[in-house]
């Protein structure tokens, strides 16, 4: 394993402010930062239409293939580039896209569900937990699934109330327990976005 390199995990609820302290530290640290998101590795269901798509149960673990994520975490820590990924959100399946992923000295972990498995959260050298209140996460995920998504609001409330919630609260909300940090409104806290930021400049400072 490449000892100069910093794995970050960032879980919580949907809407908590995950990308929001992710973007803050990327915008700090530019050029150093990869970030691998859990939701570019939702299972590819080709063999279903979209409507049978549209009804699956996005918010289990079932639903990642996980192990794959782990392999290319691996590969970015062994200091390896990858070609990770990419889900499509409008056709509810994986794309034919991926993108390649060069390893930086900070890898950023990011999804609601990162912490739930063993094999990946043990990879991380730091797992911070945003904790935000339900229904400002609600108002934030209708937001971004209406306008960024091309979701219709009965479809999204739907959703949140049949297997976003019901799976926050079975899966999300019993992995704060694995978080070396829990940090109430993500990017916003601005006293412990300080003290990750000093932490990682620590980090990049020992290994120049």
């Amino acid at each position: 394993m490449a000892s100069n390199i910093l794995v970050i995990g960032i879980a919580g609820g949907t809407g908590s402010g995950k990308t929001t302290l992710m973007r803050n530290i990327m915008e700090h640290f530019e050029g150093m930062v990869t970030v691998l998101s859990h939701d570019n590795y939702y299972k590819r269901h080709d063999e279903l239409t979209f409507e049978e798509r549209s009804g699956l149960n996005y918010d289990e673990p079932d639903a990642i293939e996980t192990s794959l994520m782990v392999a290319h975490l691996l590969k970015l820590k062994n200091g390896q580039p990858i070609d990770c990924p990419v889900y499509d959100f409008t056709r509810h399946n994986r794309s034919d896209e991926t993108i390649r992923l060069e390893p930086n000295p900070v890898i950023i972990v990011e999804g609601i569900l990162i912490f739930e498995n063993e094999d990946l959260r043990n990879l991380m050298d730091i797992r911070l937990f945003v904790d935000t209140d339900a229904d400002v996460r609600l108002c934030r995920r209708i937001k971004r699934d209406v306008h960024k998504r091309g979701r219709s609001l009965d479809s999204v409330l739907h959703q949140y109330q049949e297997t976003v919630k019901p799976m926050h609260e079975k899966y999300v909300e019993p992995s704060k327990k694995y978080a070396n940090v829990v940090i109430p409104e993500g990017g916003k806290n601005l006293v412990a976005l300080d003290m990750i930021l000093g932490r990682i400049q620590r980090h990049l400072d020992n290994t120049k």
